[in-house]
């Protein structure tokens, strides 16, 4: 079947808001087609460069954000602080790897979430889940969790207001690497990894102070004064992604324009449904989440249809199966995948199969299970021969209290302190400064 923007809506597709109002529906759909687009064609083609060395071993990919972004919490000082966290987390696993880091954001997009049940029931009341900002609201009432077109606009707004904000610090001089010292947040500098961020910094800055004394200084080098930041979520609303959709003026091709990078989420995989139909024919890098059950036939399905042409840089394919099941189940898919010569990036996300419910009832994530799959990963890569090229973090620059353990020991009975999230529980600044430090070491000896 050949490929346009609308060939989504023959297949069949799961974890879709319904929308009553169709006439409204279209009103918005028509007005989110008129819109400047997001991002622009080659700006996803500079990604899959980069994303092509982390194919090779030649740099490393850093996917981080909201689990779900908020509508209420919308603020520049939540932009910031994660940011923040992101670019301290490339500057300490390019310093202790020796590697070049791709920050790549779940920001800028990531308001909708697949659920495990259409329905939440509280005290035999029965209503449709809450699935994200952009499609419904949390409030436990009728009105609330109706599916609202009009918040495909908000979504849109947001999005572009924070990518407004992103460009800025990346390129106005907040990325700056003499300011390493400032980007600490404050709550992390009493913490013992915060301290050894700190030791960081100030080799990052002798160092800088002898490029500097041999001529060589930020004002003079973009590459010492900016970064490169990408933005990434997961397409999971086909009624706002292809209306983001544009034909490249340069190419011809067509690029979703909602987003540098979009993925697919392991509810949403199916080779013949609406989600891998409308991403086979946009040209960004895109991604795949692989659950436990995943099979050789599986991802050689998902090669066929969204990398044809086996370009390298095109599919990343990210893998969520838990502490326990990734040892059991990865070794053997991958090194059979790896026999077909096909080109995958190949990054972790350790968080979507480590949730469990705490015995007070939070939704929780155990800091040593999250680096246990890591560490699973990097260790079964190397035994296979392949590289492990990245990881994909819910993670928040906020001083959260969602996930248990790490080098704050949070328990459960602390979850309640600072619990915050729209939908997951999210490693907050400390926990993912620690959890860069201890990456750095697996990319240094992949």
């Amino acid at each position: 079947m050949q490929w346009h923007t609308k060939s989504w809506r023959d297949k069949p597709i799961k974890q879709h808001p319904t929308y009553k109002d169709t006439k409204l529906l279209e009103s918005v759909e028509s007005q989110l087609k008129s819109y400047p687009p997001l991002v622009f064609a080659g700006e996803a083609r500079a990604l899959q460069e980069r994303l092509a060395q982390a194919c090779r071993g030649e740099a490393f990919l850093l996917q981080g954000g909201d689990c779900a972004e908020s509508f209420s919490q919308f603020n520049a000082i939540n932009i910031r602080d994660l940011f923040k966290v992101i670019i301290q987390m490339g500057a300490i696993l390019t310093f202790g790897a020796s590697c070049p880091i791709v920050k790549v954001g779940r920001i800028a997009g990531q308001f909708a979430k697949p659920r495990s049940s259409d329905y939440e029931i509280q005290n035999e009341v029965s209503l449709p889940s809450y699935r994200g900002d952009m499609i419904n609201g949390m409030e436990f009432d009728s009105k609330a969790r109706e599916h609202d077109p009009n918040r495909l606009i908000q979504a849109y707004n947001q999005s572009a207001a924070t990518l407004n904000l992103l460009r800025a610090f990346a390129q106005g001089g907040f990325a700056d690497l003499n300011q390493v010292h400032k980007w600490n947040l404050s709550f992390v500098k009493n913490n013992a990894f915060g301290q050894k961020y700190e030791e960081l910094a100030c080799a990052i800055t002798q160092a800088l102070d002898f490029m500097k004394a041999c001529g060589i200084n930020s004002k003079d080098l973009p590459t010492l004064r900016e970064t490169e930041f990408y933005t990434s979520h997961e397409a999971l609303v086909l009624n706002y992604e292809e209306q983001l959709c544009r034909e490249d003026s340069l190419s011809g091709e067509w690029y979703d324009c909602s987003a540098h990078m979009l993925w697919i989420g392991e509810r949403t995989r199916g080779l013949d449904e609406a989600h891998i139909e409308f991403l086979r024919g946009v040209k960004n890098p895109v991604g795949v989440k692989i659950g436990p059950n995943a099979t050789k036939e599986d991802i050689m399905g998902i090669c066929d249809k969204l990398n044809p042409h086996n370009q390298s840089g095109r599919l990343n394919l990210i893998v969520r199966m838990g502490a326990e099941s990734i040892k059991k189940n990865f070794p053997a898919l991958l090194e059979s995948i790896n026999k077909e010569g096909r080109e995958i990036l190949w990054s972790c996300d350790p968080m979507h199969g480590n949730t469990i419910k705490a015995n007070n009832g939070y939704k929780t994530r155990v800091f040593d299970s999250v680096l246990s799959e890591v560490k699973s990963f990097f260790e079964i890569h190397k035994a296979c021969g392949s590289y492990a090229g990245g990881v994909h973090l819910e993670m928040t620059g906020a001083d959260v209290t969602e996930c248990v353990g790490g080098s704050q020991a949070i328990t459960e009975d602390g979850l309640a302190c600072n619990y915050n999230t729209q939908c997951d529980p999210r490693l907050n600044a400390t926990q993912a400064i620690e959890m860069a430090f201890l990456i750095a070491d697996m990319i240094k000896n992949r």
